[in-house]
């Protein structure tokens, strides 16, 4: 059993089908209403979680009545709630910007503001989706990067010094938490060393894990000792952890992430950006991801759900991923949304609560938050993306 977990005695869990499809997060590509045929159909499947984009996202009322819409149906369908995630960093990935309304880059907050304003901006964009019913925010990106604004992170990140990065992004979690979304870390272990756009093509970091300890994992390190719900993994390799594999599928980029203390959801970035999608289709990926140690497969289409979910329940009924990881990774995905873990996986599993900003008082599946525009930018066949890194 994992720390913070325990399992209960005589408990019957949820069915595998049903545990596999709660792992997943999946956009709706263009879907307005709840009615419509994608949605109806991953609301039947019982995915873990939805992510909404800018094609999503047309009013405060249209989002709203969406959101509300596919609540009610997964609550009635399969007795929990969902995650409802979105890309909102501020800055040219704002996926809610239509509703929330434009903001300065992670960047430009940094370089005009103090952190205690930039906790107070934030704050307000988490009190803005809250309304709408979003539950996690896919920010604040924690890596270094101190580029060109238009690369793949450049401004999207608040700087390339270490302690910077680590006040401002701190400050922007504790704003979102305080705004009532959960917040979310990534993209680890850190991408600012890569001008690669993994929308496209995958990449090999080279530096060493001392290098790394140093500059690229601190504002992680912060993240997970502040308590921050969620971690997204992106799709570089790295030279210090495992060159073949992306960290989003690499087993130890997740060891890494749990030796750091982490006990909260390992997200992946969408697994059809190319430099995932380009070697392995998504049925492959998803076991893959699992297998390593993601709990929440992240998907911006939705159609891909059930064959995803399938591949998952095959690959545990034939030996290669382990049941156990499976149920761990739904269970924490059920807690996440403010749902009942034991129900699903028999597991008591406890989320870390954000400290600080009155957050901790708040149980972590209370109000999340979500992960980078996989929409607009990641290729879901084979091919580049448009758009900056998840």
């Amino acid at each position: 059993t994992a720390p913070g977990q325990g399992t209960a005695p005589g408990c019957v869990p949820a069915p595998l089908a049903e545990r596999a499809a709660a792992v997943l997060v999946v956009g709706l590509p263009d879907v307005t209403r709840p009615g419509e045929p994608l949605a109806r159909e991953v609301v039947r499947l019982g995915v873990g979680g939805v992510f909404l984009s800018s094609g999503n996202v047309r009013t405060a009322e249209q989002t709203t009545a969406l959101v509300t819409g596919l609540q009610e149906a997964v609550l009635e369908a399969h007795g929990r709630p969902l995650v409802v995630a979105t890309d909102e960093e501020s800055g040219r990935v704002a996926l809610a910007r239509q509703v929330v309304g434009a903001g300065p880059s992670p960047r430009r907050l940094a370089e005009t503001r103090t952190p205690q304003e930039v906790e107070e901006f934030a704050r307000e964009a988490g009190g803005r989706l809250a309304e709408l019913g979003i539950t996690l925010d896919l920010a604040p990106v924690a890596d270094l990067d101190d580029g060109p604004s238009d690369g793949v992170i450049g401004d999207r990140a608040f700087g390339g010094d270490a302690d910077t990065v680590t006040r401002y992004a701190s400050a922007y979690w504790h704003g979102l938490a305080a705004g009532g979304v959960l917040p979310t870390a990534k993209h680890f272990p850190g991408h600012g060393r890569s001008a690669t756009d993994t929308h496209a093509e995958g990449d090999v970091v080279e530096a060493s894990l001392g290098e790394l300890l140093r500059t690229d994992l601190v504002p992680f390190a912060a993240a997970v000792e502040d308590g921050v719900p969620v971690v997204m993994l992106n799709h570089l390799g790295y030279r210090a952890l495992d060159p073949h594999l992306p960290a989003s599928l690499s087993p130890a980029a997740y060891a890494a992430l749990r030796e750091m203390g982490f006990e909260g959801v390992a997200m992946t970035d969408s697994l059809g950006m190319g430099a995932v999608h380009q070697r392995w289709d998504f049925t492959e990926s998803v076991v893959l991801a699992v297998g390593a140690g993601a709990d929440a497969a992240l998907v911006t289409d939705g159609s891909q759900a059930r064959a995803m979910r399938d591949a998952l329940v095959a690959a545990v009924r034939a030996g290669d991923l382990p049941e156990a990881r499976l149920s761990e990774a739904a269970a924490r995905v059920t807690a996440l949304a403010g749902g009942d873990p034991v129900a699903m996986s028999c597991l008591d599993v406890e989320l870390p609560r954000l400290r600080g900003s009155g957050a901790d008082e708040t149980p972590a599946a209370a109000d999340p938050g979500a992960d980078d525009d996989p929409a607009a930018r990641e290729p879901e066949p084979p091919g580049p993306a448009p758009s900056p890194t998840p």
